[in-house]
């Protein structure tokens, strides 16, 4: 295929296969939920053997989850990043730590780990379990393929907390103004706007830097049979790792989540998926986006 025949496209089949038709150097960044070990199955019988997530061992789903993204490595730009959504599994009553332990191994294949990020889900689904805490969180971690790597922090900056009544610092909003009012020693010392008690000319015009705990509610699609991740995370991802036209990837596209935001934010997409149901799925909701500019 050429460059420019999948762009927008929902490639059907195993991504080790199919990622062939990709030119090398031309992912600006991935975004992606691959299926978490054990937990539910997608696929019919005709691809169960292929499906990510169905394997016998975590030992061989690391293997699988990590020869998906070497395969795809080579298409990602020099300055590309992978943002990797994982959850984790309990086998007789016991965490096996798959997130970290999938972080770890693609470490040791030369990955560089740059961030881990603790998705908080407010409506997170209950559960009966009395032997433990409830779990309402999943870890997305945010990968580079070299230390020179695009990151736009502008992008997806957070409001200021420290003079709201958010606020956790002992004097809350009245340190604002006051000389002597504002951290003027150890590392603070020799900032002439702390002196003068104006603490707030020294923080960033358009906010606070994003912080690693994003609190996000689980995303829904009519056709979808399970939970999907929701646009806003994805939004935060695409903002702060790609421009306008670069060319966004989710090897397990599943409802098309990704490719609906990267469409949104006028970027380009393309996807794979395993199971014909849900590239189908994926790609007509990604087909309806692109002829909305035709009819308006």
């Amino acid at each position: 295929m050429d460059k420019e025949s999948i762009i927008n496209q929902v490639l059907l089949g195993d991504v080790r296969i199919r990622v062939a038709d990709i030119p090398d150097h031309n992912i600006q960044s991935i975004i992606t939920s691959p299926p978490y070990f054990g937990h539910r199955q997608y696929a019919g019988e005709d691809v169960s053997e292929k499906e990510i997530g169905r394997e016998n061992s975590l030992d061989l789903y690391i293997e699988n989850i990590c020869t998906c993204f070497e395969a795809i490595k080579p298409k990602l730009r020099d300055d590309g990043t992978l943002w990797l959504n994982l959850g984790d599994t309990y086998r007789n009553k016991e965490l096996l730590g798959v997130p970290w332990r999938v972080a770890f191994a693609l470490k040791e294949k030369g990955w560089i780990l740059r961030s881990d990020i603790i998705w908080k889900k407010p409506n997170a689904m209950p559960s009966s379990v009395k032997s433990r805490p409830t779990t309402d969180h999943e870890y997305i971690f945010l990968f580079s393929k070299t230390k020179d790597y695009y990151y736009n922090a502008d992008a997806i900056r957070e409001p200021h907390v420290t003079f709201t009544e958010k606020s956790k610092m002992r004097g809350g909003r009245n340190h604002l103004g006051k000389k002597n009012g504002t951290p003027e020693r150890g590392k603070n010392s020799g900032n002439q706007n702390l002196h003068d008690g104006r603490w707030d000319q020294a923080f960033h015009p358009k906010g606070r830097n994003k912080r690693t705990v994003w609190e996000i509610p689980l995303g829904k699609f009519r056709g979808a049979h399970f939970a999907v991740y929701p646009e806003s995370l994805v939004e935060t991802c695409l903002l702060a790792s790609t421009q306008k036209d670069d060319v966004i990837f989710d090897p397990f596209t599943g409802s098309g989540t990704t490719g609906v935001v990267a469409l949104k934010y006028q970027r380009k997409f393309i996807g794979c998926e395993l199971v014909k149901y849900y590239q189908e799925m994926a790609q007509k909701r990604i087909d309806a986006i692109v002829v909305q500019p035709r009819l308006f």
